[in-house]
């Protein structure tokens, strides 16, 4: 059987959260993804217009995968919008874990934490980074 297409990327992630509000503010204030859809009070749909990040509040028992992501990255368009928005996390108090620095394929990122202590990796990459998307 011959494979399809390729897929078009991969633009949805679906957390489960222990601390739903913090995670909320904190993707919408301090990452600026807007609200797409608030399922109910226990799921709500963020975007940063070409994406999806879903947040789902944990219950007393976590349904999720067994296995573990080691981080989850958002791109930038330049170096310098990468520097401008480590400036503006470390003013706002977010945990960052690294300073930005350059990777061999011509990258740059660094590290930070959300308030459930999912590390994320602001990214600027030369091929990715310029790419649009309908």
């Amino acid at each position: 059987m011959k494979r399809p297409s390729p897929f078009n990327g991969m633009r949805h992630i679906a957390l489960v959260v222990e601390k739903f509000e913090e995670c909320e503010a904190f993707y919408t204030d301090i990452m600026g993804m807007d609200v797409l859809r608030r399922a109910n009070e226990n799921l709500v749909y963020l975007t940063c217009g070409n994406d999806n990040l879903s947040l789902g509040r944990a219950k007393t028992q976590r349904i999720c995968s067994p296995t573990s992501v080691d981080h989850f990255g958002f791109i930038v368009n330049s170096k310098k919008e990468l520097q401008e928005w480590y400036e503006f996390m470390k003013a706002r108090g977010v945990t960052l874990l690294d300073e930005p620095h350059d990777h061999s394929d011509g990258a740059r990122s660094f590290h930070c934490k959300d308030p459930e202590g999912h590390v994320i990796q602001p990214l600027y990459h030369p091929v990715v980074s310029h790419q649009t998307f309908i």
